[in-house]
């Protein structure tokens, strides 16, 4: 990195106060030994608040507009995603819709063909791009974000200094307050978040998009809140979940789901799984048919005619499937008789088992090519 293209602002606030945790929290534990519980519940609530702004808020709310929201759960999101120190929600959008844009380019800000440790920290030491407002027009319309855009030196160190204040006041313990609830937790957010660009571009399973470097990995979600189904996100960016099974990790996608049954979210944008398994269908093709051409057999030309074939019966089973869905949904919605209803019903349920066997017929056609083109 050249001389000229250090952000020296970021270099030295990221140097210093992981100098500044290394030696303050040594001298800490020598002079007072481990702080008390309640400092460590402190910084864990800390933790959770700032970490579910961030992916919450910066990532799924106002990065990717995935769903909407009240005025007042913004202020709050704003407040102590700020917190994280990782820039205002407008600069931080613009970088990551970059990153989308452009994955794995020289235009990625974070790409991780420059390195694990360039798309995990270094970048942040290069003096960024000015802000594009083409790019997060949306985001420059919304007054609470422009707000913070302006005024983010500002809240941030105030808003820190009020938190600490507090927590030194009411624990009576300061200096353990500085050491662990402000140094040691932003050093948390950070790297936990770091970690998204870096281990989440890194290592893992593409099962949904082998066209990018972006993979699921279930122990950055453990430690992101739900952020490490990566692949999916990368797939599907304007959903709100990025863990879609009932089993995976997400708890921010928890949370938004819970207040949207209370009316404080609503317009939650998900794929359902039928537009997730045509996705998944098309990636598995392109496989298939990069096999066959390599491949010297002689049903080559049958199984290539096959794959075009089967592909578009099951594209087009789930765009006659989605239709009569919505014919239905339509049709509750203006009180239609039940006897129309239940003809809906009939065909979808007609319509699912078309689709459940041509994805069967699917599956044993991809054993099959799998098995010819290994022998």
């Amino acid at each position: 990195m050249k001389h000229e293209e250090i952000s020296w602002l970021n270099t030295i606030f990221i140097i210093t106060y992981h100098l500044l945790l290394l030696i303050t929290g040594i001298l800490y534990i020598l002079v007072r030994g481990l702080p008390p519980a309640g400092m460590w519940i402190a910084l864990t609530i800390l933790f959770v608040l700032i970490g579910l702004s961030v992916t919450a808020g910066y990532h799924r709310l106002y990065a990717h507009r995935s769903y909407q929201t009240t005025k007042l759960v913004e202020i709050f999101l704003l407040f102590f995603g700020a917190r994280a120190a990782q820039n205002s929600v407008l600069k931080w959008s613009f970088d990551h819709r970059m990153h989308h844009r452009f994955v794995d380019t020289d235009k990625d800000p974070y790409s991780i063909k420059k390195g694990f440790w360039y798309a995990h920290i270094l970048w942040i030491f290069k003096k960024s791009k000015h802000i594009d407002m083409e790019v997060v027009a949306d985001l420059s319309k919304n007054k609470l974000v422009v707000f913070q855009d302006r005024h983010y030196p500002f809240l941030y160190l105030l808003g820190n200094l009020t938190i600490i204040t507090f927590i030194g006041y009411v624990l009576n313990d300061y200096a353990g307050a500085f050491v662990f609830c402000y140094l040691l937790r932003t050093f948390l957010i950070h790297h936990f978040t770091f970690f998204i660009n870096s281990l989440a571009h890194y290592w893992g399973s593409q099962t949904y998009s082998k066209e990018f470097s972006a993979v699921d990995n279930y122990i950055v979600s453990l430690v992101s809140f739900g952020e490490g189904y990566h692949n999916y996100h990368h797939t599907f960016s304007s959903d709100y979940r990025n863990g879609i099974r009932w089993y995976h990790f997400d708890p921010t996608k928890w949370i938004v789901w819970a207040l949207s049954k209370v009316g404080i979210t609503k317009r939650l944008i998900a794929f359902n799984q039928y537009t997730i398994k045509n996705k998944v269908m098309q990636k598995d093709k392109h496989i298939v048919l990069d096999k066959l051409k390599e491949a010297i057999h002689d049903k080559k030309e049958e199984l290539i005619t096959k794959v075009h074939s089967l592909s578009a019966a099951i594209s087009n089973c789930i765009a006659a499937l989605d239709s009569v869905k919505k014919e239905y949904v339509k049709a509750k919605q203006v009180r239609t008789s039940k006897e129309k209803l239940v003809q809906l019903k009939i065909k979808m349920k007609q319509q699912t088992k078309a689709l459940k066997n041509e994805c069967h017929a699917w599956n044993d056609l991809v054993k099959q090519v799998t098995h010819l083109t290994r022998s």
